[in-house]
């Protein structure tokens, strides 16, 4: 299992086939060592870290409240943070999109200095990183989770309001390589992120809780 499961899980989702809908909890070893955490589907949640499956299990259980919700709930992530000495980085809404041909729809430049502190940050979460730079925006492209394709998307104060964010999540979906899929996540609390990648047409196919560590 490990990286080819939960890369294999992430292929079958982005293509619209999920997990079986019955409430149960798959386990799987961290693709690396800097991933570890939880992403829920309809009725299914995988977990995976390199922590013992029976503690995860048991951890679950006790959670309170609803059983099916209960891998994303507070109690279990902070046992979960615990047990791990990971902070939980967000409990996001994970979207996906296909690659689109041809050129981006805006002027992109690409920072190539690698000590710029969005390149920095951003290869702290993920590997082969691109950032491109635009009129009032960023767009941080890279290899995350199991080895998958993610962006993320920084639109200046100044410059919102007026389709920037659309078209930079849009512009990513021609920049990934090859003929494959690109990922995001949106915290679902910030409702322009949402609207603006489900307008570049990215697919909600879950929710995803990571854990990291360092800052």
């Amino acid at each position: 299992m490990g990286v080819r499961g939960l890369a294999g899980i992430l292929a079958d989702a982005a293509g619209g086939v999920f997990p079986p809908p019955d409430g149960s909890v798959t386990v799987l070893p961290q693709p690396s060592p800097r991933e570890a955490g939880v992403i829920a589907f309809a009725a299914h949640t995988v977990v995976f870290t390199d922590e013992d499956p029976a503690w995860v299990r048991d951890a679950v259980a006790a959670s309170p409240g609803d059983p099916l919700s209960a891998p994303l709930c507070p109690p279990f992530l902070t046992a979960f943070a615990g047990r791990t000495g990971r902070t939980v980085n967000n409990i996001d809404l994970l979207t996906v999109a296909d690659r689109l041909p041809g050129g981006p729809p805006l002027p992109l430049s690409e920072v190539r200095d690698r000590e710029h502190p969005r390149v920095v940050r951003a290869l702290h979460y993920r590997e082969d990183v691109r950032v491109f730079t635009a009129d009032g925006g960023v767009l941080i492209l890279g290899r995350g989770v199991a080895g998958r394709w993610e962006c993320a998307v920084e639109v200046d104060p100044h410059a919102q309001g007026r389709g920037l964010g659309r078209a930079l999540a849009t512009a990513a979906r021609h920049l990934v390589p090859g003929g494959g899929t690109v990922w995001a996540q949106q915290a679902p609390g910030n409702a322009p992120s949402v609207r603006a990648f489900q307008a570049a047409g990215y697919r909600p196919v879950g929710a995803e809780a990571l854990l990291v560590t360092g800052p």
